[in-house]
């Protein structure tokens, strides 16, 4: 017997305690609810989609085939539409994809403070507010989709089709949900420890089950593809591990998942000199990566800052800013170091910010850390903010310097030259941006790819377009031959505005409250009816 029968005979029942007052109320109608409303709260998500996220890192472990990915959403509409997609062209599956939640989006474009660089400076619980907003899109996504289908069902019913009647139950019964994990940025904890912690509830409350952290100063924090970064010791990054854990573990979501970040390949200062307890600890291997001088006690100045290191007095080089500085070309060391001991901290994923995307700097990388910990997975950013075309000509143009092939037609600073387009060269970096994401998943164990700000860059592109022409001199036909028209030959859901906005679903309701006396909006005179 399927959930969906079960609930049509459980309302039964109840129906029948209460008597001649519950008359009006339809078993099969309640049942018709409780499937399009599977998840009660954000952690009935949460803990079902840490569970995904889970089977899906096992499965990856077994074949490095099977990694993930997600696309970055700043609006519930904007993850519901891409979830909508992805069961249209994927078989109606929705396995390994994801949602990214950037904190960079929620500070261009969620702030009440109006667009502001990714710097922790918009509001705490816009976070939260996103993945909540996001999941009651999915949801709703669900009951759409689930109310189609039992209207088909009725139809079917009243035609006396009981073959397709019997499809339709069976696409009930197994009916595949929209919601899947959300990756969610917490940046770097907007606070200490304990702020840390409130915040993560908040975000598991709405239903988060996997929660990204960078190691990087909370008052300093600064967009991973950005100059100025500051990272903290790795004492003070592992307390906010730990508080992420206690978070989870509180709220009784115990799968729950920490993507530890390192910025260190792109951080050249700290604010602090470790605390070191003993020789070659945590404290003393962040220390040994800073740039010092050796000084004599007699040249010492009123307000230096000194380190013993192996017997010796060093002074560490502090900037104008009171900030410390790394060694140069220290980055990559630092990293492999700060993914071994996040591990050792408790964190499930890992996540390097590199400055290009190369598959062999990121394997190098993860190999190291791999020595220690064989099964460390990595989640890697496709960032918006790498020139793609530009860093994989440039990479496929070396291969062929490196392999004695003439490169005679082309200029290595000009490849981003749309002159190069059909180019043996292009063509070649191309097929190399096309397996990026397969060949880091086989060669440096990356579990996860996400675009962090696809979904910004769309827009963006898709409104200067249409502004382009509708302004233009194409007028309505911009509209009409750049958007609607494509709509309706490429099966989007959302050119019908009405249905996407939960019209239908009001109808059904309607219905269910005053039967024959519903006023429905879905009628005769309802111009969505063009689309059918």
């Amino acid at each position: 017997m399927s959930n969906y029968t079960k609930d049509i005979a459980a309302a039964a029942a109840l129906c029948d305690t209460n008597g001649d007052a519950w008359n009006a109320i339809n078993p099969e109608s309640v049942a018709r609810m409780r499937a399009q409303n599977k998840f009660k709260t954000g952690l009935d998500i949460a803990k079902y989609t840490a569970d995904i996220m889970r089977a899906d890192m096992a499965a990856f472990d077994a074949d490095k085939t099977k990694y993930t990915q997600s696309l970055g959403c700043w609006h519930g509409f904007v993850g519901q539409q891409k979830l909508i997609s992805i069961k249209k062209h994927f078989n109606g599956q929705t396995d390994r994809r994801y949602l990214y939640l950037s904190g960079w989006m929620v500070a261009a474009l969620r702030s009440d403070f109006g667009p502001l660089p990714d710097q922790s400076m918009h509001e705490k619980t816009a976070v939260a507010g996103l993945v909540e907003e996001l999941y009651t899109f999915l949801r709703q996504a669900d009951a759409r989709e689930l109310g189609g289908l039992f209207r088909e069902l009725d139809k079917a019913r009243e035609a006396g089709d009981e073959v397709k009647a019997k499809d339709i139950q069976n696409q009930i019964d197994n009916h595949v949900t929209h919601v899947v994990p959300i990756i969610a940025d917490i940046d770097a904890g907007f606070g200490n420890a304990e702020a840390t912690y409130l915040m993560a509830k908040q975000m598991i409350e709405a239903g988060a089950c996997c929660l990204q952290i960078e190691n990087q100063v909370a008052d300093e924090k600064q967009c991973g593809h950005q100059d100025g970064k500051v990272t903290v010791p790795h004492a003070d990054f592992h307390a906010k591990l730990r508080a992420l854990r206690y978070a989870f573990l509180e709220l009784g979501v115990d799968n729950g998942l920490i993507v530890a970040r390192t910025d260190s390949e792109g951080a050249g200062l700290t604010k602090e000199i470790a605390v070191v307890k003993e020789p070659g600890d945590q404290g003393d291997v962040y220390n040994s990566y800073l740039d010092v001088e050796e000084v004599a006690p007699e040249d010492t100045a009123e307000g230096d800052v000194l380190i013993s290191r192996d017997g010796k007095l060093v002074r560490p080089k502090r900037l104008p800013s009171g900030l410390y500085q790394f060694r140069q070309g220290t980055g990559h060391e630092r990293c492999v170091f700060d993914c071994i001991e996040a591990i050792n901290a408790g964190a499930d994923l890992l996540w390097i910010e590199t400055a290009v995307p190369t598959v062999h700097e990121i394997k190098d990388m993860m190999d190291e850390v791999r020595k220690v910990h064989p099964d460390a997975k990595l989640v890697y950013n496709n960032s918006p903010s790498f020139n793609w075309t530009l860093n994989f000509r440039q990479q496929a143009y070396d291969a062929w310097v490196e392999a004695g092939k003439d490169v005679s037609d082309y200029d290595r600073n000009d490849l981003m030259n749309a002159k190069y387009d059909d180019s043996e060269l292009s063509a070649e970096a191309d097929a190399r941006v096309r397996t990026f994401q397969a060949d880091c998943s086989r060669e440096a164990n990356v579990f996860h790819h996400l675009i962090t700000l696809p979904t910004y860059h769309t827009t963006a592109l898709s409104v200067d377009n249409l502004a382009k022409e509708y302004f233009g001199d194409e007028g309505m036909l911009g509209y009409v031959q750049g958007v609607q028209r494509k709509e309706i030959r490429q099966g989007i859901a959302c050119v019908k505005h009405q249905n996407m906005s939960g019209s239908d679903i009001g109808d059904d309701h309607k219905e269910y409250y005053a039967g024959e006396n519903a006023l429905k909006a879905g009628g005769a005179k309802n111009t969505s009816n063009q689309f059918a």
